[in-house]
């Protein structure tokens, strides 16, 4: 696995790849940005050449318009080695929109499993891609922020920043038209 540190608005963050995709972002200051690596590696048989630099060429450009609130939606290739059930959970946060929140409950029953409310929980905050799955748009079912491996500081952060940016691409004057005269 390739892997890089750069800044953001939030502190600096570590990411990672294979020439798969992208397999790992989280804040460098986290402990669990230094377990992952070696967690990944049993689950990833893949080499990291160029195409993985490149990914995270791309990682760094999406993340800079996403900062700028620029960007809604990340196209960057992902690996994300996990169960299943893991791996459903986090394609369901991928589905939530930019901006939006929903509960764990909201995605356990995407899930097809209303039950699995704590295992979403759990698998929520194994998730080793943060900000592209974006798993700081999922809050308690009462409308508290509830836990981010982040910290609650830029959970809100990333909240307030999607939240500002959609409302004023919505309230922004759209751009006056001049029909041709022949």
């Amino acid at each position: 696995m390739r892997r890089v540190t750069f800044d953001s608005p939030l502190g600096p963050l570590t990411a990672g790849a294979v020439d798969d995709g992208v397999c790992l972002l989280g804040f460098a200051d986290r402990e669990k940005v230094d377990r992952a690596p070696r967690d990944l590696r049993a689950w990833l048989g893949g080499t990291a050449g160029a195409r993985a630099e490149r990914h995270l060429d791309q990682l760094q450009t999406e993340l800079a318009a996403y900062f700028r609130g620029r960007l809604t939606t990340f196209t960057v290739p992902l690996v994300t080695p996990g169960t299943a059930f893991q791996r459903a959970v986090w394609e369901a946060l991928r589905a939530i929109p930019y901006a939006a929140t929903c509960s764990y409950r909201d995605i356990a029953t995407a899930v097809g499993n209303p039950g699995a409310v704590r295992a979403v929980g759990t698998t929520n905050g194994r998730n080793r891609i943060a900000l592209v799955i974006p798993c700081h748009r999922v809050i308690n079912a009462g409308g508290g922020l509830g836990g981010y491996g982040g910290g609650l500081d830029r959970k809100r952060w990333l909240l307030d920043l999607e939240r500002s940016t959609a409302a004023s691409a919505t309230t922004a004057p759209l751009p006056s038209t001049t029909a041709a005269t022949p």
